[in-house]
């Protein structure tokens, strides 16, 4: 009995000293991982002169807002925020429209060559987007969606075959009892679909909407490619114009780089539940 006792002692005790461990090496990590982030915050309340202060001042010995202030003076920030708020906004709407639908026809509707189309649209996967983007650009010229709103949502919306596999495997879980019990009750597909469907599919949804969401508020190449008006250009890309070849505004960089990080947060916290639970299930079993 006392051995039996002292061995459940000593395994609770290298439990103990593991679970230890874990959090001591998380606590490192997360330490290294938010480095940056404090960075940033301590650069943006720098006075210009401090930026390249050696030894570096994590802490600024005077706090300056004068990059917040000329944030909005240099270049028209509050525009280039509301822009991404409408680009990212409309894509993560299109998107999760369209693939929603692509994937429960995918999963819960039988037609021929079901199997063969969703797997032809899975090799477009493998077509680089750098390949398209002369193709596409040339497509949006002739159709007169150049430096429009529309133009960048399009492309990047309608075409994501990604979501639709991610959103099409969670689809399949369903059991089809549901979908047909519904179908013999008069139900029409789309019933199903917004009624049942949906609902049930909410944690994989919300992670790909705040993924889509993310991915579009931080997009840079595009927006640059197809607007040309000052006046319609997100917010990457007026950060950009902070950045010279010869000269940085550095405390006005990270000033706005602070500022554009808030939105995806509130995001984040608003689909918190959702997410984490997509994230665990994962969307990607038969």
């Amino acid at each position: 009995m006392s051995r039996s006792r002292s061995g459940r002692s000593r395994s609770r005790g290298r439990g103990a000293v593991r679970q230890g461990l874990f959090y001591v090496t998380a606590t490192i990590v997360a330490f290294f991982m938010l480095l940056p982030f404090f960075w940033m915050v301590s650069t943006s309340l720098k006075q210009k002169g401090a930026l390249m202060a050696i030894p570096i001042q994590w802490i600024p010995p005077e706090i300056s807002f004068e990059g917040y202030r000329k944030l909005f003076s240099v270049i028209p920030f509050g525009r280039a925020v509301m822009n991404s708020i409408v680009v990212s906004s409309m894509v993560t709407l299109v998107t999760m429209t369209s693939a929603t639908m692509a994937a429960y026809a995918f999963s819960k509707l039988e037609f021929r060559g079901r199997d063969r189309l969703f797997y032809a649209y899975l090799a477009t996967m493998m077509v680089p987007g750098q390949v398209t983007i002369i193709p596409v650009f040339i497509v949006l010229k002739y159709l007169g969606l150049l430096d429009t709103y529309a133009g960048v949502v399009v492309p990047t919306s309608l075409f994501n075959a990604f979501g639709i596999f991610l959103l099409r495997q969670y689809m399949s879980t369903i059991p089809n009892d549901f979908t047909e019990a519904a179908l013999i009750d008069g139900a029409s597909h789309f019933a199903v679909f917004a009624r049942i469907v949906l609902p049930l599919s909410k944690p994989i949804i919300a992670t790909y909407g705040v993924l889509t969401f993310m991915g579009a508020w931080n997009d840079y190449f595009w927006p640059l490619v197809v607007l040309s008006d000052r006046n319609k250009m997100t917010l990457p890309v007026a950060l950009s114009h902070l950045s010279g070849q010869y000269n940085s505004d550095y405390n006005t960089l990270m000033a706005g780089s602070l500022i554009s990080i808030l939105p995806i947060i509130l995001v984040y916290l608003f689909a918190q539940k959702y997410f984490e639970a997509g994230l665990q299930v994962g969307g990607l079993k038969q």
